[in-house]
């Protein structure tokens, strides 16, 4: 459970005895008291299996994928995948590998509905860059959506993270995009249901020296 669900539920229930305190009758605390119980819910923290193997990218947020994207960025051309979050999906984010977080870099924006493309844009949101051992990078950005007011991310730059850690939430509806390398091999497609921490959205072959001269030497094999 994340700390703001007690946070969020004890203050309503406050509410809820002071209502039935001073109006009387339970009947009073009800909207309350489904409130408290909704934000207990609502911020649950699920322990997860996390995927083991090299060069694995798993998916940081609970949702469905929206959007698998090839994009040109400053850096080059890179693999963008959406995952939209409903209000009923787990709110945790977690890394999607194992790594240094090189970069962190937070934007205050609008509140855009998450489905709506411009939102990758305009909406508040916060980017994630970390390098792999391997020393390939995947970012990731949560973006607020239009009910969500708040970005939580508790890592700083240069801390080691590993694959499935917990790194933070966006409260209520929104949205994540990861960003892959190009020569990363999907396994999701547009449409799937993943989940933060366990669901493989990719894998990123091993290009380092010693892959490419085991290559070479099956190539010359056959």
């Amino acid at each position: 459970m994340v700390r703001d669900g007690y946070l969020y539920a004890i203050a309503l229930l406050v509410v809820a005895a002071l209502l039935h305190t001073f109006l009387g009758g339970w009947l009073w605390s009800t909207v309350p008291v489904l409130l408290a119980t909704f934000f207990l819910w609502f911020f649950r923290d699920p322990d997860r299996a996390v995927p083991q193997g090299d060069g694995l990218v798993v998916s940081p947020a609970d949702g469905k994928i929206t959007e698998v994207l090839r994009v040109t960025t400053p850096e080059g051309e890179t693999l963008r995948l959406s995952i939209f979050l409903n209000v009923f999906n787990v709110h945790v984010n977690r890394s999607p590998i194992s790594g240094v977080l090189r970069e962190v870099r937070y934007q205050k924006g609008e509140f855009l509905n998450a489905m709506n493309p411009a939102s990758a844009e305009k909406n508040e949101q916060n980017l994630a860059v970390v390098e792999s051992d391997e020393g390939y990078t995947v970012a990731f950005k949560q973006i607020a959506g239009l009910l969500a007011r708040r970005i939580v991310f508790k890592p700083a730059t240069g801390a080691r993270l590993e694959r499935g850690e917990r790194i933070g939430l966006i409260k209520f509806g929104s949205r994540v995009d990861v960003l892959l390398p190009d020569n990363a091999e999907l396994r999701v497609k547009k449409g799937d249901n993943v989940k933060g921490g366990s669901s493989i959205l990719a894998s990123i072959p091993d290009r380092s020296p010693h892959a490419a001269q085991d290559e070479l030497l099956v190539e010359t094999l056959v």
